[in-house]
């Protein structure tokens, strides 16, 4: 079981390591959802994972609240894609939606492309929650022509428990079986991770407090 522990600075890095963190999502500010972090926390932590060989996906969100963004907010996420790219981050996490919450996917593309050439693995993050069910298959199968690695998932809305949203998460993964990797997260800690892996039986698992 892959566990992937979703930090917001480079404070307990070491700590998380030595407690079997076998994969960083790294942000800033996760009061507010998650930030992109600064060069300084990108560089130290990407050094110090890599020394024990685990591997660092870094946020890249330039402001907290809905996840529409402008042209020039797509400029900056550009240039922090780069950021991380030249500080040696294995891959990059980010999401584009419409104004009536489908995949942007202009915006997804060109972020996409740049990261694709930078040779980044690139995950969904949890902008996906907010796709109407109806759009998932159809967004799964556009995610995985573009090269996507893995969605991160909380199979509904962060206001429900992981325990009322299981039967979404099952779906999910069924339609991104054998496609994309599905990362399921939002509210599993160490106390429930292994209550939800006996009804999802699961490769992978994100959360804050996950170890």
């Amino acid at each position: 079981m892959i566990k992937e522990v979703c930090i917001e600075n480079f404070t307990d890095v070491s700590r998380f390591i030595k407690l079997g963190a076998d994969r960083f999502e790294l942000n800033s500010d996760l009061a507010a959802g998650g930030l992109t972090p600064s060069f300084g926390v990108i560089k130290k932590t990407v050094e110090v994972a890599h020394q024990s060989h685990i591997s660092v996906e870094t946020m890249i969100r330039p402001r907290g609240g809905n996840f529409v963004y402008s042209d020039n907010e797509i400029a900056i996420m550009k240039d922090d894609i780069q950021m991380t790219a030249l500080l040696n981050s294995d891959g990059v996490v980010f999401g584009c939606l419409t104004s009536d919450n489908k995949l942007d996917k202009d915006k997804m593309k060109q972020l996409i492309d740049l990261a694709r050439s930078l040779n980044l693995e690139i995950v969904m993050h949890m902008a996906f929650d907010e796709i109407a069910p109806e759009q998932w298959e159809e967004t799964i199968d556009w995610l995985v022509k573009q090269g996507v690695k893995r969605i991160l998932t909380h199979g509904g809305p962060l206001s429900q428990s992981m325990f009322n949203t299981i039967p979404n998460l099952k779906k999910i993964i069924d339609l991104a079986r054998n496609k994309i990797e599905i990362l399921p997260g939002g509210g599993i800690n160490s106390d429930n991770l292994f209550q939800v892996d006996k009804m999802l039986h699961h490769e992978q698992y994100h959360g804050s407090k996950i170890i």
